[in-house]
């Protein structure tokens, strides 16, 4: 059933309080306005529809008549021309807002139990222009996901946030999606938490997925520390606790001669030769380490041998 059945469904026929406000004026000389609202008391939208916007078109621009127009589309589930003429409504009479913002909002949630996230998303989109901090409640949740589905990392966080404050359906699920929208938006920094945290909420068949995002976020941090010129002792620590996590986990598989060595770097600006001296020493022995290998044979030689390199920075191995 589409949305536009289950609106006509579930919503009265009867006049709504917004129509009969106009309804009393008692024998009314009949115009599109008038017979708008006897076709819509009748249940007939669509020819209420056509009537409200003649009357638009000949210049009954007040935000009444706009507000009509606008929520007999919201009755049939026009979600973008809902909210054009509830636009147009509240810029013209700014008692218009509540009722555009209540009828978005109840579009939304039925598109939501229809299955229709896009109009769900769409009136929920145009309720919050107008009434900006608005609380979405039980769609938050499902409007994380649909921004999520849609690759919309970042539309989906605020809305996950909110769900994970409430109580969520699902709730190691949830989690290990907010990690994955933070990963996919750069931020890895907020993204490991929420991995640690879905990690401990399942059993140990669950974990590997989460395993292979907190190595992969670890690995990535650590190198960034790594990189930095002038990194404080405090942040080098950091660091080695990161790659000592991707180590403890094995994985991403593919890239522990990589942590190894960048272990033995960090070691290094610590001044830990010894263990410097054996985390090159292990790149050998992990998987698909290649040409890295004499990379970390030639950093333990140089370390061994204190031969250096020209620009070490002071207290690095050399």
């Amino acid at each position: 059933m589409n949305l536009r059945s289950i609106i006509l469904r579930r919503v009265s026929v009867a006049c709504s309080a917004l129509l009969c406000a106009a309804c009393n004026s008692g024998a009314m000389e009949e115009n599109a306005v008038d017979r708008g609202d006897q076709a819509f008391s009748q249940g007939k939208y669509d020819a209420a529809l056509a009537e409200y916007r003649l009357a638009v078109r000949q210049g009954s621009t007040d935000g009444p008549t706009l507000a009509r127009l606008a929520h007999t589309y919201a009755m049939v589930g026009e979600v973008d021309d809902a909210g054009e003429y509830y636009a147009r409504a509240v810029e013209a009479d700014e008692s218009m807002r509540a009722q555009a913002v209540t009828d978005l909002m109840h579009v939304a949630g039925v598109a939501m139990e229809a299955g229709d996230r896009f109009a769900m998303a769409s009136a929920v989109e145009l309720a919050l222009g107008m009434e900006p901090g608005l609380g979405v409640g039980r769609l938050a949740l499902p409007l994380a996901r649909h921004y999520f589905t849609a690759g919309e990392f970042g539309r989906a966080l605020p809305f996950y946030q909110k769900a994970l404050v409430g109580s969520a359906d699902s709730l190691p699920d949830v989690v290990f999606e907010v990690g994955q929208a933070y990963e996919e938006v750069g931020d890895c920094r907020h993204a490991l938490p929420q991995f640690e945290r879905y990690r401990g909420l399942v059993r140990a068949g669950r974990r590997r997925e989460a395993d292979w995002h907190i190595g992969t976020c670890s690995f990535e941090l650590a190198q960034a520390v790594a990189e930095r010129a002038g990194a404080a002792p405090g942040d080098l620590e950091d660091a080695l606790a990161m790659v000592d996590r991707t180590l403890a986990l094995g994985e991403p598989q593919n890239i522990q001669a990589q942590v190894w060595f960048l272990k033995g770097e960090i070691l290094s600006d610590l001044g830990r030769c010894e263990d410097a001296m054996e985390a090159f020493a292990q790149v050998r022995y992990a998987d698909q380490a290649g040409a890295l290998v004499s990379r970390a044979q030639q950093r333990f030689d140089e370390i061994r041998f204190g031969q250096g390199l020209e620009g070490f920075r002071e207290g690095r191995c050399r």
